[in-house]
């Protein structure tokens, strides 16, 4: 301890030495007088050191800065089993009841006077049915110890701390497997070995994959880690059940059921399933410190500063805020226990209204998220931003007072009166407009007059008067335009209207005589005409020869008055289920999108016209009820004898009574109950069943290609009737296998446009194109037929085999039709087009594109220097025999100059001697003993990280998606 510049004591007997020559921080056991850590700097010397007064942290200052450490490990090894708690404090080992949050010891775990740093333990591992312990640390490169508690050590009778000799030994990490067994990681050897209660090995198992820590996973299961991935390893069958590609674990938490798994890691939560499916990721910018599942399936997890939930769906919020870190160990309702890093146990309440609000709505448990509104207070912006986000903008609704927010969601959730309310509550012109867009689109015709005459917008509100046929308003609004002098405006009502006298006189009065002669002489009005002729003179117009007329007449209108006819739709869940007494809108501004405008404007105020006051225009030319006393129909009551005395027409006459029939099932209802094939499913018109089946048969999960499909499928199999114009069209489902002597009362499958043979032509078709050299559209034949047979349904057995012959077929040449394009695209990597040609020659093709491949990538490696591939692809092409001259002849010129000097200048990723299949989307070889996955449809092989995304080869499915397989025929379903 020589040339030190300063010391420090430590509480707990340690001795921080700083050594300013060396340029290091050593830790120093004051008992054993040995170094415990070394922290060293190369550039830099140690001056100063500090410590902090209440937590266990250091800084020791250099000459760039200051680094902070402290001298032993802070988080309590622990584990739970049901109701209890087993950790370690003080060198000791202790039990907690989370119902009676009773606290006893149990053991002392290490003797007096050993290091802190390097004998405290790490992980906690307990059997229930054993009362057994196991403490895992990192002395000696890493070792175990096994404590076995008494029988009659339960609850009530548990030691006073009594010393105990455990049984000891070496390995990276030590977890129950099963009652009685434990298993001990090796990593030197990547062994596992299993091991009874005395400490006897009783197996070994060898993990497939390096891994440096387990986890339990399950009886007779292990959950290893490795560098960037986990898996789950089963000890019996010594295979590996599933694994997942995560960041560097350090913790896992198991759910209750042991159906869910979260895997800690310092910035990132990955919950997945019990067979390591994945199901959500979470990030956090600082780091995660511990977590535990609640009874709902809701994971419940700390960082250094917060206690914070995670759905199943991957959304997640903050709970509470904390002040120091703590460590979770259970949640029970609303209470959350923990351990401080003081070792002491803590019961914490929180509110968990928030995330079970969340969770019932994620459940589309409605009637609880209805009795958490009326019960609770949830409120807050984040609250309404999830509502919205997630798609129940009518739930948000009620907990907005905002009347602009309201107004928002009103609109999203078409909610139209509270959208009319809020409105008029803001009274502004861009809401008003707003509400006229969404009100048209509903085909609220009164909602959107109101909202026209609201912000005086007379264009639309005359264009919209012109759809309905209200000739009545469109003549009040060509008197408005005329009290404006709107000479635009009063032209185009005139137009609407089709008054023809009207836009005469208004071009008559603009000074346009000459196009006001030709309206007039177009529409009939002779006498105008002649009148206006007179004036102009020699300037009359003259029309084109040999030309017809036409008159300038507006369509019949669309709608007669009233709003536009609506789809009946079911009242949500959440319609009318509150007493909200704001959701009414005002009565009276309501009812004036009903009222009608007044024909007269006799009130008109001559300072409003000129001032532009366009409100006092509209209340000028309100409607006056004629207050008139002329009397309507005069019917009077008649004396009518009782009703007895009224003589009855007897329901079983024949000649007076007709009974409708009752309606049968619609054929395409008949096609879907009957078939599980989705191209009758298509053909029926449910698109959405058909769907679903290609998904779970298939793993297909991009539908754009086969829209237009749906379609021609959907339309093929039925014929339209038109009767006459006024009648809707009839749909005439067409049956397959229809003969004159079938039953009318027995419903075939529908017939469909698409059929085996088709596809046979169209391959035939793509193999014309290939030998051509036409690699485009060949590509585009054979991905059509790929699209094409999702959608067709063959009769036998047979033909089953060979649709499915057909996809390996049509899937192979697809492949190779793209690489060899990628290869042609590429023009500056001469090793990537050499490692694509060879690729395509690996490709199940015809012998004579075989032959095609196999010259042009021999042509490539041979003007590349790569002489030894091309001899190679030499030798393939003459084993095949070629019929044509020069291909034979070149291959073995080509095979005589390579024996002159078998060597390579460019090094290939291809070893034609080791058997491999092509990965669809990346193009690299996967050779034999690799991992890969594969589309489940067209069945092409994928490295396994490409897992999850959509095919690159046939555009539809997922790849490693589960699927049922190709159903095709009705043969496969009897």
């Amino acid at each position: 301890m020589n040339n030190v510049s300063c010391v420090m004591f430590h509480a707990k007997q340690d001795i921080i030495v700083s050594n300013s020559e060396d340029k290091s921080i050593r830790v120093w056991d004051a008992t054993k007088r040995t170094g415990i850590q070394t922290f060293r700097r190369e550039h830099d010397r140690f001056w100063i050191l500090a410590t902090h007064p209440e937590m266990n942290l250091l800084a020791a200052g250099h000459d760039s800065g200051m680094i902070v450490f402290k001298l032993e490990r802070e988080r309590p090894a622990f584990a739970v089993s049901g109701d209890s708690l087993f950790y370690t404090k003080d060198r000791f080992l202790r039990f907690y009841e989370f119902s009676t949050q009773r606290e006893t010891q149990i053991l002392t775990i290490r003797r007096p006077g050993s290091s802190s740093l390097n004998q405290c333990p790490k992980t906690l591992s307990y059997s229930p049915s054993e009362n057994a312990i196991l403490l895992c640390s990192d002395v000696d490169g890493g070792s175990y110890e096994l404590y076995c508690i008494s029988k009659d050590g339960t609850k009530d009778s548990f030691g006073r701390g009594d010393m105990q000799d455990p049984k000891k030994g070496l390995g990276g990490s030590a977890v129950f497997v099963a009652r009685n067994r434990f298993a001990v990681l090796d990593k030197g050897s990547n062994q596992v070995s299993v091991k009874n209660l005395k400490n006897e090995l009783v197996k070994k198992s060898a993990l497939p994959t390096a891994a440096d820590a387990i986890f339990y996973a399950g009886t007779g299961n292990l959950l290893c880690r490795s560098e960037d991935r986990v898996f789950i390893f089963d000890l019996q069958q010594r295979i590996v059940l599933g694994d997942l590609q995560t960041p560097f674990i350090k913790y896992v938490v198991w759910s209750n059921d042991m159906e869910n798994v979260a895997l800690l890691s310092k910035h990132a939560i990955v919950i997945a399933s019990k067979k390591l499916v994945h199901q959500c990721t979470l990030h956090e910018t600082i780091r995660v410190k511990s977590g535990a599942w609640d009874d709902n399936g809701i994971f419940i997890y700390t960082t250094l500063n917060h206690i914070k939930y995670c759905l199943p769906n991957g959304d997640s919020g903050i709970i509470k805020t904390l002040d120091v870190p703590i460590y979770i160990t259970k949640v029970i309702g609303n209470t959350i226990f923990c351990l401080g890093r003081d070792g002491k146990n803590k019961a914490i309440t929180v509110d968990a209204t928030e995330y079970i609000f969340k969770l019932s709505l994620l459940k589309k448990k409605y009637d609880h998220v209805m009795n958490m509104i009326r019960n609770s207070q949830l409120c807050g912006q984040a609250v309404i931003a999830y509502l919205q986000q997630k798609g129940f903008p009518e739930v948000a609704l009620h907990f907005v007072k905002d009347e602009r927010i309201r107004f928002n969601l009103a609109l999203e959730s078409g909610n139209i009166q509270i959208a009319v309310a809020s409105s008029t509550a803001i009274d502004e012109k861009d809401h008003w407009y707003r509400l006229g867009v969404e009100a048209l689109r509903q085909g609220n015709s009164g909602i959107v007059e109101y909202a026209y005459q609201r912000t005086k917008n007379f264009e639309r509100l005359s264009f919209l008067y012109l759809i309905n046929g209200n000739v009545d308003k469109l003549s009040k609004m060509l008197k408005i335009a005329e009290v404006k002098n709107d000479v635009m405006g009063q032209f185009h009502n005139a137009l609407y209207m089709g008054d023809i006298k009207e836009r005469v006189k208004i071009l008559e009065n603009v000074g346009h005589l000459p196009l006001a002669y030709i309206t007039a002489s177009v529409h009939g009005l002779h006498d105008v005409a002649e009148r206006l002729a007179a004036e102009l003179g020699d300037n009359v117009p003259s029309f084109p020869k040999g030309k017809v007329q036409s008159l300038l007449i507006p369509p019949s209108p669309v709608l007669c008055g009233g709003d536009w006819p609506l789809l009946r739709v079911m009242r949500g869940i959440f319609d009318g289920g509150f007493n909200n007494t704001d959701r009414d809108a005002d009565d009276e501004e309501y009812e004036a999108a009903d009222g009608d405008w007044g024909e007269e404007l006799d009130m008109v105020d001559v300072d409003a016209l000129q001032n532009g006051d366009v409100a006092a225009i509209l209340d000028a030319v309100e409607v006056a009820e004629e207050d008139d006393e002329e009397g309507g129909w005069d019917l009077e009551d008649l004396e009518l004898p009782p009703e007895a005395d009224t003589p009855k027409v007897s329901v079983s006459s024949r000649s007076s009574v007709f009974v409708a029939p009752t309606p049968g099932m619609a054929v395409s209802q008949i096609w879907i109950q009957r078939s599980s094939l989705a191209a009758d499913h298509v053909a029926a018109g449910n698109f959405d069943t058909a769907m679903r089946l290609l998904n779970r048969q298939l793993g297909i999960r991009n539908f754009d290609p086969l829209k237009s499909m749906f379609l021609d499928l959907h339309t093929g199999s039925h014929s339209y009737l038109r009767a006459f114009s006024s009648a809707p069209v009839v749909a005439i489902a067409v049956e397959r296998g229809w003969s004159e002597s079938s039953s009318p009362n027995v419903r075939g499958p529908p017939a469909l446009p698409f059929k085996l043979s088709q596809l046979d032509e169209k391959l035939k078709a793509g193999y014309k194109s290939t030998t051509s050299g036409k690699f485009t559209d060949a590509l585009r034949t054979f991905i059509n037929i790929l699209h094409t047979i999702p959608l067709i349904v063959v009769e036998s057995r047979r033909e089953v085999d060979d649709v499915k012959e057909l996809i390996v077929i049509v899937k192979e040449y697809v492949l190779g039709l793209r690489m060899e394009l990628k290869r042609r695209e590429i023009k500056d990597d001469p090793a990537r087009q050499q490692e694509l040609a060879a690729y395509f020659t690996h490709c199940n093709l015809q012998v004579p594109h075989l032959r095609l491949a196999l010259l042009n990538a021999m042509t490539v490696c041979y003007k590349a220097k790569n002489l030894s591939t091309a001899a190679n692809f030499a030798r393939r092409l003459l084993e095949t025999n070629p019929t044509v001259e020069n291909q034979a002849k070149t291959a073995r010129q080509v095979l005589a100059a390579a024996e002159k000097n078998m060597t390579d200048v460019l090094q290939l990723n291809y070893d034609f001697r080791n058997p491999f299949v092509i990965c669809g989307a990346t193009y690299v070889p996967i050779y034999r003993g690799q991992k890969d996955v594969s589309c489940p449809y067209c069945t092409s092989r994928f490295v396994p990280t490409l897992e999850g995304q959509l095919c690159a080869v046939c555009e539809l499915s997922v790849v490693g998606a589960d699927a049922s397989g190709l159903l095709c025929s009705p043969s496969q379903i009897r």
